[in-house]
């Protein structure tokens, strides 16, 4: 049975300075680009990391800083082995969870524009501990009957994982796997989206594993006391572990997951809050006209005036009586009232 590519599978391995993906880098990388048409196309770059390599780690790979201090910079390589790998599926020996985020941080460190989303992941290391229990070197025994030539090189390690992965899909063709809950399955065959099933059976989120999704698609944090929880429960209850989780040495493609994540609780929120408020019943001032209460319209009676009107603008007058003659006494009281000095 032989592999059936739709679309390029690239094989890929990375030498590092380390295995903090957050705080390592890339030293060399090699890829080889494994075509529908049976052809490859074989690259390898060395880098030059912005750190010095630890010696514990050039022990295991054999670059040393003299090795890489004429080489380029990833932020100057990124696009190149972007382009490169182009379109095609990825696969790797432990590439889900160490080559593949590391890979996408160094990507996103440069600002080059790498999408994981339409692509199948392939990681021979979860096939073969699934089905053998091995190392890559005794994989590459175990299937191949070889000798790793030049172990822990980027290219040779690169070449014995493919060579490992075309061995065991003639090794498993019609072998039976059987899962955690007793159902049984033909898992290795020669189809990508069939093997990264099946080497993604963890279903992280991130790659790194900080997130991963349950059986009903659901990210879960995999880590720490919220460990099992959903991720949008976490927030729910606990909305600064966002900002902790941001601002913390986390590797920038989980970042970038639990933003994707944030963004779209957020906006849930928001449209939950905007139902609650439209639910909620109006005070009698935004009430509609209809549903307000009939203003009863009192009628203004002006007063009448016009019932004094006779008493108005009239001159006082005495009773008539008839006028008294003149007699002493009167004209006593007029000399008195008038008399001088």
């Amino acid at each position: 049975m032989k592999l059936n590519l739709k679309r390029p599978l690239a094989f890929f391995d990375l030498e590092t300075t380390g295995t903090n993906i957050g705080a390592d880098r890339i030293v060399e990388i090699s890829v080889i680009k494994l075509n529908p048409d049976g052809g490859e196309d074989v690259k390898t770059w060395r880098v030059h990391p912005g750190i010095p390599i630890p010696l514990e780690s050039s022990l295991v790979h054999g670059i040393y800083d003299e090795h890489i201090q004429n080489e380029k910079q990833f932020k100057e390589l990124g696009q190149e082995i972007a382009d490169f790998i182009g379109d095609s599926d990825l696969a790797g020996y432990n590439s889900n969870k160490f080559d593949i985020p590391m890979i996408m941080e160094e990507f996103l460190r440069a600002g080059v524009d790498f999408n994981l989303d339409a692509r199948h992941f392939v990681d021979v290391q979860n096939i073969f501990h699934q089905m053998e229990q091995r190392t890559l070197k005794a994989a590459y025994q175990f299937y191949c009957n070889k000798v790793i030539e030049n172990a822990h090189s980027a290219e040779a390690d690169t070449r014995a994982t493919m060579e490992v992965l075309l061995a065991q899909i003639e090794r498993y063709e019609n072998v039976e796997w059987e899962d955690k809950k007793g159902n049984k399955v033909i898992p290795v065959v020669g189809d990508v989206e069939a093997l990264h099933a099946f080497t993604n059976l963890s279903k992280p989120v991130d790659f790194a594993g900080r997130m991963v999704y349950n059986e009903q698609g659901e990210e879960l944090i995999n880590f720490g006391k919220h460990k099992g929880k959903r991720v949008e429960d976490v927030l729910n209850a606990e909305p600064s572990y966002y900002s902790w989780m941001m601002q913390g040495d986390f590797p920038l493609y989980t970042k970038r997951k639990l933003e994707e994540i944030y963004t779209r609780w957020n906006a849930k929120k928001a449209a939950e809050r905007q139902a609650n408020k439209a639910a909620q019943p109006k005070p009698a001032d935004q009430q509609p006209a209809a549903s307000k209460p009939e203003y009863q319209k009192k009628e203004y009676t002006k007063p009448d005036h016009t019932k004094n009107q006779q008493y108005q603008n009239t001159p006082f007058k005495k009773k008539d009586e008839p006028a008294q003659p003149v007699n002493d006494d009167m004209l006593a009281q007029l000399a008195l009232k008038f008399k001088k000095g």
